[in-house]
């Protein structure tokens, strides 16, 4: 899908990030970036490019003005994207040309290249076809580069999350309706996701609904199983918005009475999780985060049973940097946006996560998923 240019928030996708990208990419002794259709591009440029085998690419000197290579059947749609509010060439070639061929060529008029920082999900094809073309450049990932910029989400973005947060929230809210016994995880499923797109967002990105021993699996997703009376289910879900940012939240069902031994643990998961959210501060550790719940988890028994980091990274990806994990010193601050999920997975038997999207502001963290953590009985 492309955004037109008129629709789409000046401040979510602000031409500033142009001249932060290139001043990144020079700090970083990285000659130039090459951003092929992916969550990079549209970072820079607010272009949602088609990926195609027809290279698309934005190709950022350090010093030099930017270009960006478009296949002329996609001209239309990248003029109609926010990337015309840049005020950069766009290159069209044709089916007979080599666009790789015109970008080393363009790139050797500004003074060569001796590194290129390539978007992290670039095809392989085209890193390898860039290879070729510039056989003398180093390869390294763009990633390294836009890390900083994309980690710290601005009042914009912050508020596209929270407007993700409201429409996630509200599919939760319809769950209980979706959930009884004798139905199959799978129809609960597809109910959820015309849920998800009719709460606002463009696609779904996934839905996990896994019940009884399949909640032990924390991404089971789907399956014909049928649900059971008495029988926990874990729901995890999110899409992205039109805006391109992106929801994930998580809750727990019981249709019917739960087990006593689940109500036992899900008590420990819920202060595991609001511990983690309390310690949320600017200056704090990633990893002091993960260890605020793994240590309330770890101390009630279940400490084997948590087999997975406490939290991601959301934005334009539903997971990017930061991680939430063990070993991550990287210190929080302002305008980070993160899942807080840890979870209890007992195999065979069932399991639990509770996953709210937190940002990280001046003086604490906010939350902007809503729907109750407890139990919900259906």
């Amino acid at each position: 899908m492309t955004i037109d240019a008129t629709t789409e928030s000046s401040d979510l996708y602000p031409v500033t990030r142009l001249a932060a990208a290139r001043e990144a990419t020079a700090a970083a002794g990285i000659d130039a970036l090459l951003l092929t259709p992916s969550p990079d591009l549209r970072y820079v440029t607010g272009y949602e490019a088609l990926p195609l085998e027809r290279l698309t690419c934005l190709v950022l000197p350090s010093a030099g003005e930017a270009f960006l290579m478009v296949p002329r059947l996609e001209l239309p749609a990248a003029e109609h994207s926010p990337a015309s509010r840049l005020g950069i060439e766009f290159v069209p070639w044709d089916e007979t040309d080599d666009p790789y061929a015109v970008v080393a060529a363009r790139l050797g008029k500004v003074g060569g290249v001796g590194r290129v920082g390539l978007a992290d999900r670039m095809w392989a094809m085209q890193s390898l076809r860039f290879r070729d073309a510039i056989p003398g450049a180093e390869q390294v990932l763009a990633g390294s580069v836009l890390r900083d910029l994309r980690m710290r989400k601005s009042p914009a973005e912050t508020a596209a999350l929270r407007e993700a947060g409201a429409a996630i929230d509200a599919v939760h809210a319809q769950v209980p309706g979706f959930l009884r016994a004798g139905r199959t995880e799978r129809e609960v499923g597809r109910d959820i996701a015309e849920a998800i797109i009719a709460a606002g967002h463009s696609t779904v990105d996934f839905v996990i609904v896994a019940s009884g021993p399949n909640g032990a699996s924390p991404h089971h997703e789907l399956s014909d199983r049928v649900i059971g009376a008495g029988e926990p289910v874990v729901v995890d879900i999110g899409g992205q918005m039109p805006g391109g940012y992106c929801s994930d939240s998580t809750r727990v069902y019981c249709v019917g009475e739960p087990p006593a031994d689940f109500v036992k643990y899900y008590d420990v998961l819920q202060r595991a999780q609001q511990a983690a959210c309390d310690a949320v501060r600017p200056g704090v550790s990633c990893e002091s985060i993960d260890a605020a719940a793994r240590e309330i988890i770890e101390a009630e028994g279940y400490g084997r049973y948590f087999i997975h980091r406490t939290g991601h990274g959301i934005g334009l990806e539903t997971h990017e940097e930061p991680y939430i994990v063990a070993g991550n010193t990287e210190p929080m601050a302002p305008g980070f946006a993160f899942s807080v999920e840890p979870g209890i997975y007992l195999p065979g038997v069932h399991g639990a996560r509770i996953e709210d999207i937190l940002v990280c502001t001046e003086d604490g963290g906010e939350r902007v998923n809503h729907r109750p953590h407890e139990l919900i009985i259906v």
